[in-house]
């Protein structure tokens, strides 16, 4: 089994804390092996019960009536009610598939699985677990219908480190397969290059667009589709709705709202599938509105959802530094600075802007360097913030780490994923 030891010590940091834990992140990421196989066997070693773990997965047939919340609640009630002195473990799967019901019992009163959830929790001697595959609601719920007394923990697929982990062997290599085919985790399990890509892609349409089109009663699926591929083919690039619905009109030959695209973008996001990156005007202090970048969770998806046609080693390690920031819990913007050289009025990027806290860092993701022109740019951007703090250029064509005249820290991408350098 894998071994993802940054998030099971984040649940037993938060072990009864008073509020309910909510494992989020897209489907088949490994939240449901994270709570019902690790943190239940780290459990059974800490001497617990296996009757005193309530499990219930609402993707199975044999839990579908506990997607009523009622039924839920008045189950788990009648096994830890009046057991002040026994310890309880509440573990629910796919929260998102619980449907709202009238209770006909208390004045016929619509009643979601947060009331019900919120009812368990005044429970001394029950710990709370749910997963969600889903953030619509999700994030606003956890901030409301929980009133600041849930702890979320997001899950990604596998990092290149939970990667090489269980892999081992040449560390290039093993990049080069995971730049291919990304990190989720069955795909461990697959040896044959084929059974790799046919998964990936049955994953991606017959799970993901599936989902998406259901949950949020899409009637254009086509458009859906488009956009996805429009998406998958401009990671770490600037882009807008308004840009893609042009593209979109022009390619289907009709109208094609900007409104409509940005909704489905909501969804995808929503979904997990796609993440959005703001610009930041380092400056200004400000955000922009548009027009932003968009990754993908899951670099693999990415590319079977291209069918390997578009294998741009430079956007897609960018897509997976990336991620790699968000799964340590920082704060990830992508930078805007002006240049005002000789009279000039010129915007330049910075690939990412890091925040951990009080913490910043600049970092630029540049697969090679091996033109002046190409060092200028990524070297110029970086110095025209002015400022002191740490400035990081992440590349593939040095075999070790070090720092520049200008005191910028020049970084093997492996070494980062490995977590051989600090950051901070």
């Amino acid at each position: 089994m894998i071994k993802r030891d940054s998030y099971l010590n984040r649940m037993i940091h938060h072990m009864w804390n008073g509020e309910v834990k909510v494992i989020t992140g897209i489907r088949r990421c490994g939240k449901s092996v994270l709570l019902f196989d690790l943190f239940h066997e780290y459990l059974l070693s800490q001497g617990v019960q296996e009757n005193h773990i309530i499990k219930i997965e609402l993707d199975q047939r044999r839990y579908y009536k506990f997607r009523n919340p009622i039924t839920l609640c008045e189950y788990v009630e009648s096994l830890v009610a009046g057991k002040d002195t026994e310890k309880f473990y509440l573990f629910i799967d796919e929260i998102q598939l619980t449907t709202k019901v009238i209770d006909k019992e208390y004045g016929g009163i619509e009643v979601s699985i947060y009331d019900m959830l919120n009812e368990l929790k005044a429970y001394q001697n029950l710990d709370v677990y749910v997963t969600g595959s889903n953030s619509k609601g999700l994030s606003k719920d956890i901030a409301t219908e929980f009133r600041g007394r849930a702890t979320q923990i997001h899950i990604f697929p596998l990092s290149f480190e939970e990667f090489y982990s269980y892999t081992g062997g040449d560390e290039r290599k093993a990049l080069e397969t995971y730049m291919l085919y990304g990190g989720m985790p069955r795909l461990l399990t697959l040896t044959d290059d084929k059974d790799k890509k046919d998964y990936l892609s049955s994953l991606y349409s017959e799970l993901y667009v599936t989902d998406i089109v259901e949950r949020n009663g899409i009637e254009r699926e086509d458009i859906l589709n488009d956009i996805l591929d429009f998406l998958a083919s401009q990671i770490s690039s600037l882009t807008n709705p308004t840009n893609i619905a042009n593209a979109l009109t022009s390619i289907k030959n009709e109208k094609i709202n900007a409104t409509l695209v940005s909704n489905y973008i909501q969804h995808i996001i929503d979904s997990f599938l796609v993440s959005r990156a703001k610009r930041y005007d380092i400056k200004g202090k400000t955000y922009f509105k548009y027009p932003n970048k968009y990754y993908y969770t899951d670099i693999g998806l990415r590319n079977a959802r291209l069918n390997y046609r578009q294998y741009d080693p430079g956007h897609i390690m960018e897509n997976i530094i990336y991620n790699e920031l968000l799964r340590r819990g920082y704060s990830v913007d992508i930078g805007v600075v002006t240049d005002r050289t000789n009279g000039a009025n010129a915007q330049k990027e910075i690939d990412f802007v890091v925040n951990d806290a009080d913490k910043k860092i600049y970092i630029q993701s540049a697969f090679q360097m091996d033109t002046d022109k190409k060092e200028s740019s990524e070297l110029t951007s970086l110095m025209l913030t002015k400022d002191f703090f740490k400035k990081i250029i992440v590349r593939m064509d040095i075999p070790h780490h070090f720092y520049d005249d200008n005191g910028i820290f020049h970084c093997n991408l492996i070494d980062l994923l490995l977590n051989r350098v600090e950051l901070f």
